[in-house]
C-alpha cells in the first residue's frame, strides 16, 4: 500500500514538473547539444569524478556552444542552463539580466551580501560606493605594496632557484594574500614568511569545499549540504576567516576615530579606509557591511591574481621566445638597475601586459559565470529566453571562439592584442563584462605585472618536465577557479649566471 502511494506521489510530482517546465523544453528545442541529458538528472552524471573531470565537462559544454553558433544547453536536475559562447549574445545577457544565478550564491556562507554575488537591490547602491575607491589615483598608491611584497617573494624564491622543478603556486598565493591584506585592510599579515598562517590555510580549505559544491549539483541543496562533513568543516574555516577580518575592521575604526578620520598626505589609504569614508564614515557602512565587502576583495583579489600570475609563469616557461621579448622590454625600462618598480613604470610594460592578457585569454581564472533570467527576452540571434533559466556565460569558450579570434585561436600569441585584437569588446572578458563586471580588473593587472616583472628581472623561467611540450594545452581543473592540475611547476635560473 505504501509503495503504491509513493508511486502515485512520484508520478504526480513528475507531471507537475513536466508542466512547469514546458516553456523551458521549448527553449531546448532551439538550442542544440549533442551531450545527453537524462530524465530527472539531466547532465548531472557528467560532473561525477575529479575536479579535472568536471573541468573537462565544462570545456566540452563550451565547445558545444561554439559548434552551434554560440549557444548550447544542459539540465542539472530540474534546473535548465542555457550556455552562451558568443560575445554578441553574451553582451545582451549581461546587460539585460543583472541577477546572478542561485548557484553562485553559495558563497554567501562566507561573504554574506557581498556585492560580487548580491541580489540587485543590494548590489546597485553598493556599486556606487565601491566604484570610486578603484580610481587610478588610489590604485597607483598600491604599487609600492606590490613592489615590497614582490621583493619578499624574490627572497623566498632564492631557496628553490636553480634546484630543479618546483610549484610556484604557494609563492604566488602568499604574495597576493599579503598584498591584498595590506591594500584592502591596511594590515601586514606576513603570510610569505609564515606559510602555515591560519588565515591562508583556512582560506584555501574553504575554497576547495566551495569548488566541490558548485560543480556537484546534489550539494546545491542547503538541506543536503548541511548533512555532510563539508558543511561542518566549512563553518570552522569561515569562522577563522571572518574573526580575523572583523578584528582588523574594529581596530581600524577605532584608529580612525582617534585620529578624527585624518591621515598624513603621504600615508597609504587602504580600501577599508576608503570604504568607511565613501560610505559616510560613522554613519555609513556597518561593521557587517564592511566585513562583507572586505571579504569580497580578499577572496577575489587573492585567488584571481595568484592564478593569473602562476599561469603566466608557466606559459613563459614554455615560450622562451616570448620571455626574451619581455626581458628586452624590461631592459629598455629598467636597464641593468635593480631600482624598485613604480606606478609610472607599469604603463610602459606594454608587451608584458599583452602576455598576461593572452594567458588570461587561454586560461581565465574564472572560466564561467551565470545569470538568472527573470523576464522573457529575445536575443540578437533570435533565441527566446524564458524566465527562471540560468544562463552560463562561458568565458573559456568565448576566448576560444575562432569567429572572433581567428584560426590560430588555440595558439599562445601575445602579439594578437596589437595586430589583431578581437572584433567585439565582449569577446575578451576574463573579469566579466557589462554593468556587473569586476571593479578590480586594473588592480589585478597591476599586481600581476609587478610580480612578473620582478621575477623576470632576476630569473629566467624554464619549464618543468610536465609542461615542456608547448604544443599541448595545460591540464586544468575546477577548484572555485580554473587551476593547473600540475600545480604550476616551473624552474628558475638566476640571470646573473
Amino acid at each position: 500500500m505504501l509503495w503504491q502511494i509513493f508511486l502515485v506521489c512520484l508520478t504526480v510530482w513528475m507531471l507537475v514538473l513536466w508542466w512547469q517546465n514546458r516553456s523551458k523544453r521549448r527553449l531546448c528545442k532551439t538550442i542544440k547539444s549533442d551531450i545527453t541529458n537524462y530524465p530527472l538528472i539531466g547532465m548531472t552524471y557528467k560532473f561525477v569524478g575529479t575536479n579535472e573531470d568536471r573541468m573537462k565537462t565544462l570545456m566540452d559544454i563550451g565547445r558545444e556552444a561554439i559548434k552551434y553558433n554560440g549557444w548550447s544547453s544542459m539540465w542539472l536536475g530540474n534546473h535548465l542552463f542555457a550556455v552562451v559562447a558568443d560575445p554578441v549574445e553574451a553582451e545582451f545577457v549581461l546587460k539585460t539580466y543583472m541577477e546572478k544565478d542561485d548557484v553562485l550564491k553559495m558563497t554567501q556562507q562566507l561573504i554574506g551580501n557581498g556585492s560580487i554575488f548580491a541580489s540587485v537591490p543590494i548590489w546597485k547602491p553598493r556599486r556606487k560606493v565601491l566604484a570610486p575607491t578603484f580610481a587610478l589615483r588610489n590604485l597607483n598608491q598600491f604599487v609600492n605594496v606590490f613592489q615590497q611584497e614582490s621583493a619578499v617573494m624574490l627572497d623566498q624564491l632564492g631557496t628553490v632557484a636553480s634546484k630543479g622543478p618546483f610549484s610556484i603556486w604557494k609563492f604566488m598565493t602568499s604574495y597576493t594574500m599579503d598584498s591584498v591584506c595590506q591594500t584592502t585592510l591596511g594590515s601586514h599579515v606576513g603570510v610569505q614568511t609564515q606559510r602555515d598562517h591560519p588565515f591562508l590555510q583556512n582560506f584555501e580549505k574553504y575554497a576547495q569545499i566551495l569548488g566541490a559544491r558548485i560543480l556537484q549539483p546534489w550539494l546545491h541543496s542547503n538541506f543536503i549540504f548541511k548533512c555532510t562533513n563539508y558543511y561542518t568543516r566549512s563553518v570552522e574555516y569561515v569562522g577563522v576567516i571572518t574573526d580575523f577580518v572583523s578584528k582588523i575592521i574594529t581596530s581600524k575604526r577605532a584608529a580612525l576615530k582617534q585620529n578624527n578620520n585624518e591621515q598624513s598626505a603621504n600615508e597609504m589609504r587602504s580600501f577599508l579606509e576608503l570604504l568607511i569614508e565613501s560610505s559616510g564614515g560613522d554613519k555609513g557602512y556597518t561593521d557587517v557591511e564592511l566585513l562583507e565587502e572586505s571579504l569580497v576583495m580578499l577572496v577575489a583579489g587573492t585567488d584571481t591574481s595568484a592564478v593569473g600570475a602562476s599561469f603566466t609563469a608557466v606559459m613563459l616557461s614554455q615560450h622562451t621566445d616570448v620571455q626574451d621579448k619581455v626581458y628586452k622590454e624590461l631592459q629598455e625600462v629598467f636597464g641593468d638597475s635593480d631600482r624598485p618598480i613604480t606606478a609610472e613604470d607599469l604603463p610602459r610594460l606594454k608587451y608584458l601586459e599583452a602576455v598576461v592578457k593572452e594567458t588570461l585569454r587561454l586560461y581565465p581564472p574564472v572560466p564561467i559565470t551565470a545569470r538568472k533570467t527573470d523576464v522573457e527576452r529575445v536575443t540578437p540571434a533570435g533565441i527566446k529566453l524564458v524566465s527562471d533559466v540560468g544562463v552560463i556565460i562561458h568565458m573559456w569558450a568565448m576566448h576560444r571562439n575562432p569567429r572572433y579570434w581567428g584560426a590560430d585561436v588555440e595558439d599562445f600569441r601575445p602579439e594578437r592584442f596589437f595586430d589583431s585584437p578581437p572584433t567585439h569588446p565582449a569577446a575578451y572578458m576574463p573579469f566579466s563584462y557589462g554593468p556587473r563586471n569586476c571593479l578590480g580588473y586594473q588592480y589585478a593587472m597591476m599586481s600581476m605585472k609587478t610580480v612578473m616583472a620582478s621575477i623576470l628581472r632576476k630569473y629566467q623561467i624554464l619549464p618543468s618536465p610536465e609542461t615542456k611540450d608547448k604544443n599541448q594545452p595545460l591540464r586544468v581543473k575546477f577548484d572555485v577557479m580554473m587551476k593547473h592540475v600540475n600545480n604550476y611547476k616551473i624552474q628558475l635560473v638566476s640571470r646573473s649566471h
